[in-house]
């Protein structure tokens, strides 16, 4: 079958579709047979022509990518400053550096866990990169523990911040509120002060700030990274990262 042969039956059969149900004032006009015998053409140019199912399905992906862009891209222009935001978050590199990348972790996420050595490396190659690392916890509840206690030692303890990052990151096995609360008093936080302090409200609102924001993005797994004005989902690995960073410092874009 030729494509304007199949474009003129989408046609008809989407005319159709929308008489049969755009209009529900209108639905009454039909009777019980008549809805019968609707279906059975729609199926029948159906079962004639499968190919059109691939068409809509292309078309349904198209317009659910177009969408994640464009919510993405508003989210990253309404929430630029929240996104960038060290109030809540850990701060790894130099301060002061040109480019900062944003990483969405989850303190049990394996990916991430491997993904700790690329960014250690990066700040320690790269004196003009930070690193503002998004509390998101979203793979168990003993991930939102350890999250809790994590953003209230940061804040407690933001010397040690980093430390308390790469090593609870870097730890082997489950992580959860005990072993964060048992970290934070090796490096020399009160453990009740602790543990009061990651069940204090603005603990929980940093953490919903993450998933809200995380929602904006499109970002729906660990790691994944703001560089720029361009999200980066998944462990892509130090090369993939040191070029969108070289990228950025040059043009002022992840990918000139």
């Amino acid at each position: 079958m030729k494509v304007s042969s199949i474009r003129t039956g989408l046609f008809g059969l989407a005319a159709l579709v929308a008489v049969t149900f755009a209009l529900p004032q209108q639905a009454h006009a039909f009777d019980d047979a008549e809805k019968t015998e609707i279906g059975q053409i729609v199926r029948d140019y159906l079962m004639a022509n499968p190919e059109v199912m691939l068409e809509v399905q292309a078309a349904l992906e198209k317009k659910r990518e177009a969408d994640r862009v464009a919510s993405q891209q508003k989210t990253l222009n309404e929430s630029h400053d929240e996104i960038y935001s060290t109030d809540n978050e850990i701060e790894i590199g130099n301060p002061d550096a040109k480019v900062t990348v944003v990483e969405f972790f989850d303190y049990n996420c394996g990916f991430c866990h491997r993904a700790l050595d690329d960014m250690n490396r990066l700040v320690q190659e790269n004196d003009n990169v930070r690193f503002i690392l998004r509390e998101f916890p979203i793979l168990s509840p003993q991930s939102l523990e350890a999250h809790k206690v994590s953003i209230a030692f940061s804040k407690m303890m933001p010397d040690k911040a980093a430390e308390f990052h790469r090593a609870l990151l870097g730890a082997d096995g489950r992580k959860d509120g005990d072993m964060a609360l048992e970290l934070g008093v090796t490096l020399g936080a009160d453990r009740e002060a602790l543990k009061s302090a990651s069940e204090a409200p603005e603990v929980m609102a940093a953490v919903r700030e993450a998933h809200k924001l995380a929602d904006g993005l499109g970002i729906t797994g660990t790691p994944s990274y703001v560089i720029g004005e361009e999200v980066v989902f998944g462990a892509v690995g130090y090369d993939a990262l040191a070029d969108k960073i070289a990228q950025l410092g040059a043009c002022g874009k992840a990918t000139c």
